[in-house]
């Protein structure tokens, strides 16, 4: 499985890289440590020392600098090697390893793995995590994933499994019949399900009027490519309009670490008429958690290892019409994959 690498991806939240301390995980194949400047400033290098190809995160921090932990090597922030203990100090020309570029922003670390240095304004746009955007916000979610991240991105863009997996929770049974809409935009791809007078499942009654009775419910889901997404998702009173509760933005994003594995970092910001003590914000968070972790997870890697090293199309899906945007989201990845190849495109 090939990945898209001018692009910028989510490498953890950014608190996860603490002064003083390495923060070490594998993105696209590709082993990568984090660590700051004594300034502040977060620095991504290949983790591997080019001497005997030991881990630098086994190593220590000198200054702004990683010393490896099996001969003492040193590396600046820009990869290059710059102290050699031994012998008369010389450091060969090869004694260096990658810097890949960084950028903090809506409080996670994006890294670029591509060629160049990639472009900070593409950085998909979650300011609605930003302290100053008025919106209330459960941040740091983060699962790891035994499946493929085209396998994690069907399961985001396709939500009618709502209505099964996540019964009483995020779905209901009348959900089955949703009106669907998928269209294309700036080269992203958005998935729109319209519920009209449904039974209210649990997370928006807590969010909206706690009473159980039926409502009107949205979930409008954008993929920004290659594995960003955003979704619009609420409640309110049938044939009514969309109040100052009852609804939120669930950032999603997926982070390929393997062929077969993924990081998914995820987050919401509800709006400021959301009224919630802090234990049941707690309790919501807890309740995305669980319906991620304990419903979503377990069927992802359970169809990961079915699919085993299968090529998806080779095994000839059974195609629905709720399969519309997870197909779109496929190929406009493959095409996207072969630009790349022929250095005609980039996504930052």
């Amino acid at each position: 499985m090939a990945f898209i690498t001018n692009a910028w991806y989510v490498a953890c939240w950014a608190a996860q890289v603490k002064p003083g301390e390495m923060f070490h995980r594998t993105l696209l194949n590709q082993q990568v440590v984090f660590y700051r400047k004594q300034n502040g400033e977060a620095v991504a290098l290949q983790d591997r020392c080019p001497h005997r190809f030991i881990p630098l995160h086994l190593g220590n921090l000198r200054g702004d600098r990683i010393e490896c932990g099996y001969h003492g090597l040193q590396f600046d922030c820009s990869g290059k090697c710059v102290k050699n203990p031994h012998g008369d100090g010389k450091i060969p020309a090869a004694a260096k390893v990658r810097s890949y570029p960084v950028n903090e922003k809506h409080g996670m670390l994006w890294i670029w793995m591509g060629e160049g240095v990639g472009d900070p304004t593409q950085i998909p746009d979650y300011s609605v995590l930003e302290p100053e955007s008025g919106y209330r916000t459960s941040t740091g979610g983060y699962i790891h994933i035994n499946a493929n991240y085209e396998l994690m991105a069907e399961n985001l863009l396709d939500l009618s499994h709502i209505t099964y997996l996540h019964d009483g929770l995020l779905g209901s049974p009348e959900q089955v019949g949703a009106d669907q809409e998928v269209k294309e935009e700036g080269g992203h791809i958005i998935c729109n399900r319209w519920m009209p007078n449904v039974s209210v499942p649990g997370i928006f009654d807590m969010l909206y009027k706690r009473d159980g009775r039926h409502v009107d419910m949205w979930t409008n889901m954008r993929w920004i490519p290659p594995s960003s997404f955003i979704l619009d998702s609420g409640v309110h009173a049938p044939g009514g309009q969309r109040e100052n509760k009852g609804w939120y933005f669930g950032v999603h994003i997926l982070t390929p670490e393997t062929e077969r594995t993924t990081h998914y970092h995820f987050a919401a910001a509800l709006p400021s008429g959301t009224a919630m003590t802090t234990e049941e914000a707690a309790r919501y968070a807890e309740l995305r958690r669980f319906a991620f972790e304990e419903q979503d997870k377990p069927m992802l890697d359970a169809q990961q290892a079915a699919l085993g090293e299968a090529n998806f199309w080779d095994m000839k899906p059974v195609l629905l019409t709720v399969d519309a945007g997870p197909v779109r989201m496929r190929r406009a990845l493959e095409r996207m994959l072969v630009a790349e190849r022929q250095g005609t495109a980039t996504t930052g």
